[in-house]
């Protein structure tokens, strides 16, 4: 078992730039899939990027060339680079990870 802790989210204005770091409690080396989910208000919980163990990496359409995903398998994170937000990123983001989901980060994108 593992438990993720996200920090990172706030208020950004839109064309800004935000990281969000995801803490794992055990080393990650050996999980495979690590990833960054997020919801918006009355929308459906979405996958934004994932990243595998061996660090090949994939992102949801609406965040190809704005969002970087990476991990730090020495320190137990995985983080989320966000570049060039948009209102329409705003969302509760979700680090999931051995079926593993944490608590959440707000990030409220403003116009």
């Amino acid at each position: 078992q593992v438990q993720l802790v996200e920090s990172g989210g706030g208020l950004v204005h839109a064309g800004g730039s935000l990281r969000l770091s995801c803490a794992a409690s055990r080393g990650i080396a050996s999980i495979g899939n690590m990833a960054w989910y997020r919801q918006a208000p009355g929308k459906q919980r979405e996958l934004v990027a994932v990243i595998s163990s061996g660090g090949g990496t994939a992102y949801g359409d609406s965040v190809k060339g704005r969002f970087t995903i990476s991990r730090d398998n020495a320190k137990n994170m995985v983080y989320l680079q966000m570049n060039s937000v948009r209102p329409e990123d705003t969302a509760v983001y979700y680090c999931n990870g051995m079926s593993t989901w944490g608590k959440g980060t707000l990030v409220t994108v403003s116009s």
